[in-house]
């Protein structure tokens, strides 16, 4: 039933042009592949055109963990599906429950009041509706994964700078707006350029400097500021191939 149900919804969504182009989890035709070559390939361009590209990695803190159902359910019915799928998901969140496990001891059971399971068939497609909206208003590309979130942007000038620390407030006033937490002491601040950068801004969210780094790491894949692949060097062999899986439709696309 909760398979039926996620290709109920799917598919409404996925025809109604509702659910974020940005967003490649759990949808039909995208993946952590296309995620990852998209990113990069938007990022290659700019640098082939001797342009630079600032951008944020954004941690959000347990966000699966965090979803109000209240606000969750409102949303959905929002979009136009059937109400009786609405009152589905409704049971199907709150009959779940937690207890804790201390010294061998069992708590009691306790009704879980947020939150969506993220090792489920439908989870993971609530959590997509519920961050739906997180890049309205702004004018930066972002691009998710679930709850892996980049925002970037080519830096012509101090005006694309402000732009893009601009656009890093209005995602934080969403975030606190849906209740999601993010963490700007985990998050990364990258600027990818092969040239030295003269004109350097600091990223905040709120008041607290987002750390600035020369790499990160996207599902599994190390990105460099200079888009080398040195950092795959030391990888394990079953690392060394996950890297592979993602880095062959890069040159492909490449070499086009």
């Amino acid at each position: 039933m909760e398979q039926v149900r996620a290709g109920y919804l799917r598919e409404v969504w996925e025809m109604s042009g509702w659910l974020y182009e940005g967003q490649h989890d759990f949808r039909p035709g995208y993946s952590c592949e296309s995620q990852v070559v998209t990113v990069y390939q938007d990022i290659a361009d700019s640098l082939d055109e001797g342009i630079r590209t600032d951008a944020i990695i954004i941690d959000f803190s347990k966000a699966f963990d965090f979803v109000p159902h209240d606000r969750l359910l409102t949303k959905i019915a929002a979009t136009g599906v059937d109400l009786r799928v609405v009152v589905w998901v409704k049971e199907f969140l709150l009959r779940r429950s937690q207890r804790v496990r201390l010294d061998g001891q069992l708590s009691e059971e306790v009704r879980v009041t947020s939150g969506v399971p993220k090792r489920s068939v439908l989870g993971p497609l609530l959590f997509l509706a519920y961050v739906n909206d997180i890049w309205r208003n702004t004018e930066s590309n972002i691009r998710l994964f679930a709850d892996d979130c980049i925002i970037y942007r080519k830096i012509m000038d101090s005006i694309d700078i402000d732009k893009l620390q601009t656009d890093l407030k209005r995602l934080g006033k969403c975030a606190v707006e849906n209740e999601i937490k993010i963490n700007p002491g985990k998050s990364k601040a990258v600027s990818f350029t092969k040239a030295k950068v003269k004109e350097r801004r600091r990223y905040y969210f709120w008041d607290q400097l987002v750390p600035e780094a020369s790499s990160f790491k996207h599902l599994g894949i190390i990105i460099r500021r200079d888009l080398t692949w040195a950092d795959h060097a030391n990888y394990t062999l079953r690392e060394a191939w996950k890297a592979l899986h993602f880095i062959m439709p890069i040159l492909k696309k490449g070499n086009k």
